[in-house]
């Protein structure tokens, strides 16, 4: 207690008194009060053991999972899981790449579920229900880290599990089903932090789970965070993905999800990276991923390709490619970097300068011409009429541009000076024939 007093300004006493007393009666603390001593203050018996289990994983409020007690006939290793997990992702990936055009993966969206595709459409990661094609934040999810492309579809899972969606089968449009989730997004981040906090390689127990986790586990293994012999199975596997969730670790590391489709040893950090680059512009990547061979050959014009090798080009025309699909500079650099071959990685910079330079120089060719709508005004009678109306085009702010010589101007509204050169013109009618008039009876005088 006195280190709670020398700690707060005496200012500050009686909002410390209420919360103290806050807590006492929510049975957390309880006091004591002696004579000639300050209040002691020592944490309830309940709650000093309730937070001992949630911190260790004690008691029966499962916070770390409930390990299944019953035996398993076959139970997968650590390298199937990254395998299982590597699949599904992959498949998920491939089926958004494949959606590009120009680029093909072989046998792309297979192992992609209906639930997995509404929800890249409903996440603005793909466009179309028929023919769905990748969107410039899908350009920007594929090229993201593994980590940061699992929690971009969490969330979007999270955001949709509040609602109740009508899954329109892409592939099959005259047949509907409803696809609801309708679930607490409470229950739904508290399952994925759990899962976050589970052991690579453990089996856990269904039979503990409330209804919201039950739900998820289906959709989970869509994505490869769980593995599951069947959905009547009565344990779960979480896999690389689901374990890393709440860490700093790589989820299956970029060279397990980019890794070889013949490679099932987990990824480590000295293979995280496959991608060589030179200052002529020159890449090498050492791969033999259909999947991330496609994702390169959206940026990259691709030359040579050998069993565990591909080698190309960054040139200016693949990158202005890449930027007119919607790609941006710094999502290409952002996307080399995190994938450089650990011999890039000694250097620092980590990628030549003079690359990555010319690769924003080749993103702003592009947009030294922009294109704007409007209307060419010309064919003015005389200077002060053009003067009038491109002085009153400049005010009212639809001016693009001007030349006095040639007596042109470019607006993008052309209503509104259409209206002012009819009043000039019919002032000027007026004008005219007040002079004849008054021509007319100066004649009438002089007779």
């Amino acid at each position: 207690m006195k280190m709670l007093t020398g700690e707060i300004s005496k200012n500050n006493l009686g909002e410390r008194d209420q919360a103290l007393n806050l807590l006492e009666r929510l049975k957390i603390l309880r006091t004591s009060t002696n004579p000639g001593k300050p209040r002691q203050c020592t944490l309830t018996q309940p709650f000093v053991g309730s937070l001992r289990d949630a911190l260790t994983g004690g008691g029966n409020h499962r916070s770390f999972g409930v390990p299944c007690s019953t035996p398993v006939k076959e139970r997968p290793t650590v390298e199937q899981l990254d395998s299982f997990a590597r699949d599904r992702w992959d498949g998920i990936l491939g089926y958004m790449v494949g959606s590009a055009e120009g680029v093909s993966v072989a046998s792309r969206g297979a192992r992609v579920s209906e639930g997995v595709k509404t929800l890249l459409l409903k996440g603005g990661l793909v466009s179309g229900k028929k023919t769905p094609t990748i969107t410039q934040e899908g350009f920007a999810f594929v090229l993201q880290d593994v980590n940061a492309q699992v929690w971009t579809i969490l969330l979007l899972y999270l955001e949709a599990s509040q609602f109740v969606w009508q899954l329109y089968f892409l592939y099959w449009p005259s047949c509907t089903d409803s696809y609801q989730m309708n679930m607490d997004p409470v229950d739904v981040l508290s399952f994925l932090y759990e899962l976050g906090s589970l052991e690579l390689g453990q089996d856990y127990s269904k039979a503990d789970l409330s209804d919201t986790p039950t739900q998820m586990l289906d959709d989970l293994s869509d994505y490869g965070l769980v593995y599951q012999t069947s959905p009547s199975s009565p344990r779960f596997f979480p896999t690389r993905l689901a374990t890393t969730l709440t860490s700093d670790a790589s989820a299956l590391s970029n060279s397990a999800n980019f890794s070889s489709s013949s490679s099932n040893s987990p990824a480590t950090s000295e293979t995280s990276g496959f991608i060589l680059i030179e200052t002529n512009y020159r890449i090498y990547a050492y791969t033999s991923s259909p999947l991330q061979i496609a994702i390169l050959q959206l940026f990259t014009r691709l030359s040579t390709r050998y069993p565990n090798m591909v080698a190309g080009k960054i040139t200016r025309d693949s990158v202005r490619r890449a930027v007119g699909m919607g790609i941006t500079a710094d999502q290409i650099i952002s996307f080399l970097g995190t994938h450089a071959h650990p011999q890039m990685r000694k250097d620092n910079p980590v990628l030549p300068a003079t690359v990555v330079d010319q690769i924003k120089l080749w993103q702003i060719e592009n947009e030294r011409m922009k294109a704007t709508p409007g209307y060419l005004m010309n064919g003015f009678g005389s200077h002060a009429e053009y003067e009038a109306a491109c002085t009153y085009a400049r005010e009212i702010g639809v001016l693009v541009w001007e030349s006095a010589e040639k007596r042109i101007f470019f607006v993008t509204q052309i209503q509104q000076i259409s209206v002012f050169l009819k009043k000039g013109k019919q002032e000027q009618q007026q004008q005219q024939q007040q002079q004849q008039q008054q021509q007319q009876q100066q004649q009438g005088k002089a007779a």
